[in-house]
């Protein structure tokens, strides 16, 4: 019995088992079959009928071919049959062999043919042996400079250049090749006797005479190529010898003119062309001079510079600086013990090394300066930090993983948005996060002094927006937080938001402007020459806009229309990422919110955006989380999320009666509101931040006359958080700053709500009276809920006033001073309006808190330095100042706080005086006896300085400074009111009325949208009373100026007595004149004063369009007097003011106006 093979036998216990087999004759186990093919019709055969096919086969045979020449079958598969082969045609009389011969294709057939040459005469040359790999590539740089060159038809590559050269050293170049050679030097050298000036295109103005020309016969620039014409190179000289022409007839000074005319209109890209041009051909005359050619005639091909040398020199200075990275001395090959791994000699094909192969695992060489001028691509570490050039890392972190300058650490923009493209998510990741980090420090201002250009502008311009979109999109929840922290970083300013809630507390400190981008007003102008049918709406041209030309103009409305807000809503509602991206999109729904009404109601009216907010992070009930800092915010009470509610209340009316009403806003107050901080099972902090949101969202609900049923139902928590507030805080206490905010949170909403408080009985008697039913319903608070609270706030500002002494308490003291004057401000205003209100009691009241609270506080230490840090914290005063930040751009608007700014500071002087100047206001309004007491306010060197200043100011306005100026006005406003009181009965205020006068003209031009009360309050009161008027009275020096004033349509000059006499009557004219012009402006005069007594407003908030300006009177005066030569109107149109107000003067526009009194400002 044969033996089977087993695994482990050699191969020739194989063999023998194989021999074995084959002596035995034993018959296989195994017999190959051919299947039937059905496709062709085939039928199955046994052995027999494929034994009778192979004998019926035509076999050809050849005697003489040995058996050894026959080539073996390339593979051993079967050959493959034609499917054809059975109906191919046979004749009986074809002879196969020669039927074979025919068709053959063996070797034997190809050998039999050849026929070999005798090539024993031939000359054998063998190549040149080199060290090299590989042939070795000729570099510009190796090719001469000053070498012969053809024509511009005729012109020799630098490798033909090359190629001549060499074979010109080996001796073998032919006669044809050293011809044409000696004829292009011979005509060179004709050529270079005739030079020709030519004036070239130069960055800085040539020297007068011939040391600014420079000589050739042919244009540098146009050589005839392109043309269509046979002549091509005859047309571009002709053009050369017309433009010398030209030249030889002018100037130098008109030479000069033209080329800064031509610097001025060209691309600087081509100038710097036409420039490396001219060096290569200088360097081309001057590095080989011809045979025949001196010294004084190079000379004359050289342009010289005043005090830099020639031309020629400075170029190749530069020339030699760019090139001094690329001539590094070669590194000496790598050797065996460089590498990181010695090869052994087991290794197969390792025994010999290969330095050109190992190149690359050498170090990078390190990063140098480079010695150019031109400025260096920029290159960011993960953390968004610039690299420096010159600054070496190590590999291992990552920074070295690009293409272009492998040598320098960091990774560049144009990287980073290949990178955010990857099909590998964490390069993805990576590339976004670090996007975000730069967006993050470019903001701030950290790039300023290193880069060029503004980063968000750059990234903006190459797509960043439709990138960020984009990977909104992706379905990998790493890449969507990546996506939502870096459009969070463009969107977001936190110093901003910080700004915005540290100014919450000031008076009108809810009110904020919108950030809308600056309308273009090309589009208007063109518009205004059609007719009005021919007119687009704006709704059809914003529809016809692409989202590319939206996003250019407005980021944040590029982002609505490419439907940001459903994304963000899906990602909050289904995806629930953790803490950081919920805490991104909360900001950046509040960033979009604070661009304008439009947008806030969108946010509204998104489908499930706002109910998932509130059913997500504000929920009513919850379960305490085991972490400090949870990993996921769904299911508990998030501040930024009632922030956000805030923000959008403040959008108007409408829109906070839909939060409180239809989407359960009320319920999270109470609800919120109703726990203890420690109560709420959160940490501590953030449970602080939310009691602080919800108060603010109150304040601003109950600034409209909403949600003040609350106020009955939390009355005693009210009180008992009012309790805790007037004690003193430990300055070691983590959470004091966050109590502090909690108080001043708490002050505004009392003021408010004492504010609509003293409105009830007006409304109440208002609906009594009214028979149609259109008077609003009175609120359900009255006077009788707020008249407990004054004296604990009475109370805690005397305390306050103490505290103010003690150093560790006085940062406290100060911040809370401002909000509990505005509260008794709001209180006392309103009590002079109350049934209840008693003369006597509330006059001696006031007597005993002025002399026990207000002067003392008016004469501290702290106020005098408030006045005296004024003038220099001013926005007025020092418009730079507001300059927009170094990465605002126009299409993404912001208030420019990222670099600090000292009146929106904590420590700012403009709270403290503007709510001390408010309660004076108020207090002196109803006991006008004691307003002499604060005549030292007005009267202080430091006050008087500070409105000097603000005479002779530059108002710019911007969305960095709109903010503040309107408090500052604010402040303004309430010194010339006082002013207005003081001038009658003091003297020594009476002396500075001119100022107090110039100061009133010049601010009606400097008002914002909103403040038309106080323009209109200024007109009635202070710009036409005598009393500010000196020269009306007493005449002085002053007066001369008036003495080329004539009225219109007298004959003789007047004197200046009668002049000033006769102006000084006809003031009540004057006033009642611009004021019934103005009459147009009430219903924005009513809601300005409405908003300015911060009375609850029942209408929708105040809009900041342009209204007609104060010129009207002017025109309307200046076409009545054409036709009448005395009376008022002729007199009026002679000497009425002509203030330039916000609503008719540009954007950006200084503060001049004419004033008519004598030593007025002029425009």
């Amino acid at each position: 019995m044969l033996r089977r093979p087993k695994p482990g036998d050699s191969e020739a216990d194989l063999l023998r088992a194989q021999e074995e087999f084959l002596g035995s004759g034993a018959q296989s186990a195994v017999r190959v079959v051919r299947r039937p093919d059905k496709r062709r019709g085939e039928h199955s055969t046994g052995d027999t009928e494929l034994k009778t096919e192979t004998c019926n086969r035509d076999v050809v045979t050849i005697p003489d071919l040995d058996s050894s020449d026959q080539l073996p079958a390339l593979s051993p598969a079967a050959p493959k049959k034609s499917k054809f082969r059975e109906e191919r045609v046979r004749f009986k009389d074809e002879d196969p062999e020669e039927q074979l011969d025919k068709h053959d294709t063996h070797v034997t057939a190809v050998l039999s043919r050849i026929i070999e040459r005798d090539a024993s005469a031939v000359p054998v040359s063998f190549p040149t042996f080199t060290k090299d790999a590989f042939p070795k590539v000729f570099h510009r740089s190796e090719v001469a400079d000053g070498g012969p060159r053809a024509g511009p038809q005729g012109r020799k590559s630098i490798f033909a250049q090359k190629i001549a050269a060499q074979r010109a050293r080996e001796g073998v170049l032919s006669s044809h090749s050293n011809a044409e050679n000696g004829c292009l030097h011979q005509r060179t050298g004709v050529q270079g006797s005739k030079l020709l000036p030519v004036i070239t295109i130069e960055t800085d103005p040539p020297l007068s005479g011939h040391q600014g020309s420079t000589v050739t016969e042919s244009s540098r620039l146009v050589s005839g190529q392109g043309l269509r014409q046979a002549d091509s190179a005859m047309e571009a000289l002709k053009i050369h010898q017309e433009n010398q022409s030209r030249l030889a007839g002018m100037s130098q000074k008109e030479i000069l003119e033209e080329q800064q005319k031509l610097l001025a209109q060209l691309d600087p890209r081509l100038v710097d062309f036409v420039k490396s041009r001219k060096s290569q051909d200088f360097s081309a005359l001057l590095g080989d001079p011809l045979p025949g050619q001196g010294a004084h005639q190079a000379d004359h091909n050289v342009v010289v510079e005043p005090g830099t040398g020639t031309e020629t020199d400075v170029d190749r200075r530069e020339q030699e600086m760019e090139t001094q990275e690329d001539e590094e001395e070669p590194q000496p090959p790598i050797t065996e013990e460089e590498l990181p791994v010695r090869p052994q000699k087991e290794w197969v094909h390792m025994d010999k090394l290969e330095p050109e192969k190992l190149e690359w695992l050498r170090d990078l060489p390190p990063p140098r300066r480079k010695g150019t001028k031109r400025a260096m691509q920029a290159r960011f570490h993960f953390t968004g930090a610039l690299i420096p050039p010159t600054e070496d890392l190590p590999t291992h972190l990552g920074l070295h993983h690009h293409g272009e300058e492998p040598e320098l650490a960091g990774y560049s923009l144009q990287e980073l948005f290949h990178l955010s493209r990857s099909q590998v998510i964490q390069q993805r990741s990576l590339a976004l996060t670090t996007l975000a980090r730069i967006l993050t420090k470019a903001r701030s201002g950290e790039f300023t002094s290193c880069l060029k250009g503004s980063v968000v502008s750059s990234l903006l311009d190459a797509g960043l927006l439709f990138l960020l979109r984009f990977s909104l999109d992706d379905s990998v929840e790493g890449v969507m937080a990546a996506a939502a922290h870096a459009l969070r970083a463009l969107l977001v300013s936190s110093d901003d938001e910080e700004a915005l809630d540290r100014t919450f507390s000031w008076f009108l400190g809810m009110e904020a402007f919108p950030l809308l981008p600056r309308a273009g007003e090309d589009e208007d102008e063109d518009d205004e020459a059609l007719d009005e049918s021919m007119k687009v709406t704006p709704k059809e041209k914003e529809e016809r806009k692409t989202d590319h030309d939206v996003a250019r103009e407005d980021v944040v409305k590029g982002l609505l229309r490419m439907k940001l807000l459903p994304r963000l809503r899906y990602i909050l509602e289904v995806v629930r990422p953790p803490a950081r991206v919920v805490l991104d999109i909360l900001e950046v729904l509040i960033r979009i919110t604070r661009h304008s009404s439009s947008a806030a109601t969108q946010v509204l009216d998104c489908p499930r955006l706002l109910n998932t907010v509130m059913s997500e992070f504000l929920p009513c009930s919850w379960v305490s989380s085991t972490s400090s800092t949870p990993e996921s915010l769904h299911g508990l009470p998030v501040a930024m999320a009632m922030k956000l509610l805030r923000v959008l209340a403040t959008s108007g009316r409408e829109a906070c009666a839909r939060l409180l009403h239809s989407m359960g806003a009320r319920e999270r107050l109470s609800r919120l509101l109703a726990l203890e901080p420690q109560d709420m099972l959160l940490e501590p902090g953030e449970a602080v931040r939310i009691g602080i949101e919800a108060l603010r969202l109150w304040a601003v609900a109950a600034s409209y006359g909403q949600a003040c049923d609350l106020y009955r139902e939390l009355y005693p928590l009210l009180v008992k958080v009012l309790q805790s507030a007037s004690r003193v805080t430990a300055p070691t206490d983590p959470l004091r700053p966050l109590k502090l905010d909690q108080s001043l949170a708490l002050l505004t909403l009392l003021t408010n709500i004492t504010h609509t408080a003293g409105c009830h009985q007006e409304l109440q008697s208002a609906c009594d009276s009214s028979q149609d039913g259109d008077c609003p319903p009175p609120p359900p608070v009255e006077w009788s809920h707020v008249t407990g609270l004054q004296l604990s706030i009475l109370g805690w500002l005397k305390g306050c006033v103490k505290a103010v002494e003690e150093p560790g308490q006085r940062e406290g003291a100060l911040n809370l001073l401002p909000a509990q004057c505005l509260y008794l401000g709001a209180f006392y205003s309103q009590l002079n309006a109350q049934r209840s209100f008693q003369p006597v009691e509330c006059l001696q009241e006031l007597e005993a808190f002025t002399s026990e609270v207000l002067l003392p506080l008016l004469s501290h230490q702290a106020t005098r330095s408030a006045m005296e840090h004024l003038k220099s914290c001013s926005v007025l005063c020092n418009p730079k100042s507001c300059s927009s930040g170094p990465e605002t751009i126009a299409s993404l608007p912001g208030w420019g706080c990222s670099g600090g700014r000292a009146m929106a500071d904590s420590s700012s002087p403009l709270p403290l005086l503007t709510g001390l100047c408010c309660l004076i206001h108020t207090v002196t309004s109803i006991h006008r006896g004691i307003t002499r007491k604060f005549s030292s306010l007005l009267l202080s060197e430091s006050m008087l300085g500070y409105m000097q200043a603000c005479c002779q100011a530059m108002s710019i306005l911007s969305h960095s400074s709109i903010w503040l100026l309107r408090h500052e006005h604010q402040l303004l406003y309430l010194l010339l009111k006082l002013a207005h009181k003081l001038v009658p009965i003091d003297t020594e205020v009476a002396k500075h009325a001119s100022l107090f006068h110039e100061v009133a003209v010049a601010m009606i031009s400097w008002l914002l949208p909103g403040s038309e009360h106080l323009a209109h309050d200024l007109l009635a009161t202070i710009v036409f009373s005598k009393d500010f008027i000196p020269e009306g009275c007493c005449g002085g020096p002053e007066a001369a100026e008036l003495s080329e004033l004539q009225l219109q349509g007298s004959s003789s000059p007047a004197a200046l007595g009668p002049l000033l006499r006769d102006a000084c009557t006809h003031l009540p004219s004057l006033r009642g004149c611009y004021l019934s012009h103005l009459a147009h402006l009430e219903p924005q005069v009513l809601r300005s004063r409405t908003l300015t007594l911060a009375a609850p407003l029942m209408c929708a908030p105040v809009s900041f369009q342009r209204t007609a300006g104060l010129r009207c009177p002017l025109i309307g005066l200046s076409c009545r007097s054409s036709a009448c030569t005395s009376g008022p109107s002729a007199r009026a149109g002679t000497w009425s003011p002509c203030p330039q107000p916000w609503w008719s003067r540009p954007r950006t526009a200084c503060s001049g106006c004419w004033s008519w009194r004598a030593g007025g400002r002029g425009p």
